[in-house]
């Protein structure tokens, strides 16, 4: 185990929210290797840029000797979970839920050790889904105050729209799944984002109230620009970790162009750089902090998708700003001339190498001056390419100030 206590490190970097009884968790942390767990319901086939937080926090502590269950909600998917959302979500099936589980799995792994119980990946479905109703509502339900649970964050929000009683279960499950894991695994601790808290602190509770031990629950702050937005939606839609879903120049610049004020959080807390490091990049002024962004960048792109495709997200970078050589690689799709003459109107060629996501955000996009082609801005949306916008055999499309597609025409 690492000389210095995790727990440190983690309130140094910036992840600690809230933790139900501080110094005994420090000290937990400190004197022995502590199984503990964090919960991903499968609500899509790839873990996103929101789930990396917690995925870093896994790394910590498994660097520090602690040892990580990843459960996934194979069962609590098939419910839903309310916190943080003002409207109930879309019914999943169990094959949907078997296949984004089995998705999870392989993700989480390119992170954690899972070699010789280093780590465990669990599902939640071994023991919910086969639940005996009745025998739960006496073990798990008698617990639990429906005041108390009313006055719950997670909750409240909800109540004014309609609060469902399947989703009004969900809290009586998720602390279910920690009172399985304490009794399976001897997991004494839950940690989760911060709009988890309601459902950890009714785990810890009934743990204690069931088993008569102690048990400890921690939240991380949720990844939020310095204006409380949530970190990680592009105009594509979420920000994946899957390279199919979002390539990892995509990823890349998604980094690279955060605004200032977010550099330094993120260095902490998506990065294994020192802290002294993270300390003298953060505070660059101006142009210089641009410098900071490149090693947030790389750093972040290396970790989630390895060193190879760092270097090339980083070359590609460079090339299109004119720093680096000509052939490095840039995002791109090879059409042939047929195919190009056919889709030659630039709302079709748009759409059908997956800049925009309709043709109708297409029109938005030229209308407002959003599109080049070749650096020459595209005004008009009937606009035609010809074999002129061809250069050395591709042309360069821009979306915005940062997006860059390469068109190759065969």
């Amino acid at each position: 185990m690492n000389s210095r206590n995790v727990f440190d490190v983690l309130k140094e970097r910036g992840y600690l929210a809230q933790v139900t009884h501080e110094d005994e968790v420090r000290e937990l942390l400190g004197s022995e290797s502590v199984s503990f767990y964090i919960g991903f319901d499968p609500t899509a086939d790839s873990l996103h840029v929101g789930h990396f937080i917690q995925i870093m926090v896994m790394m910590h502590m498994q660097r520090s000797g602690h040892r990580p269950i990843a459960l996934v909600g194979g069962g609590t998917g098939m419910v839903g979970d309310p916190s943080g959302k003002t409207d109930m979500r879309k019914m999943m099936t169990l094959e949907m839920v078997e296949h984004n589980s089995r998705a999870f799995q392989k993700q989480l792994s390119r992170f954690l050790d899972f070699s010789e119980g280093q780590a465990i990946l669990v599902n939640n479905a071994e023991w919910l889904l086969n639940l005996n109703y009745v025998e739960f509502l006496r073990e798990v339900g008698i617990h639990f105050s429906v005041n108390r649970m009313l006055t719950a964050e997670c909750f409240k929000s909800r109540l004014e729209k309609g609060l469902s009683f399947l989703e009004f279960n969900y809290m009586l499950m998720q602390s279910y799944d920690f009172l399985e894991l304490n009794r399976k695994y001897n997991v004494k601790l839950q940690l989760g984002g911060d709009d988890q808290w309601s459902n950890i602190i009714a785990g810890v509770d009934l743990i204690r109230r069931v088993q008569g031990t102690s048990a400890y629950g921690m939240t991380f702050n949720l990844l939020t620009t310095g204006e409380g937005k949530k970190m990680g939606k592009t105009e594509a839609g979420a920000l994946w970790l899957d390279p199919e879903k979002t390539s990892p120049y995509e990823f890349y610049q998604y980094w690279r162009n955060i605004d200032d004020a977010d550099v330094k959080k993120c260095l902490a807390l998506l990065t294994f750089l020192p802290m002294e490091e993270v300390e003298r990049l953060g505070s660059l002024k101006d142009e210089k902090i641009n410098e900071a962004k490149k090693v947030l960048a790389y750093e972040v792109t290396k970790i989630v998708h390895g060193k190879a495709e760092a270097e090339k997200a980083k070359a590609a970078t460079e090339a299109l700003f004119g720093q680096g050589g000509a052939d490095a690689e840039v995002p791109g799709t090879t059409l042939s001339a047929v195919e190009f003459r056919k889709n030659s109107n630039i709302i079709d060629l748009l759409y059908l190498v997956k800049l925009i996501p309709s043709k109708a955000e297409g029109r938005r996009l030229v209308k407002q001056g959003g599109i080049y082609v070749n650096d020459e801005r595209i005004d008009s949306i009937d606009h035609t390419l010809t074999d002129r916008d061809i250069r050395d055999g591709s042309l360069m499309i821009r979306r915005g100030k940062k997006v860059y597609h390469k068109v190759t025409v065969e």
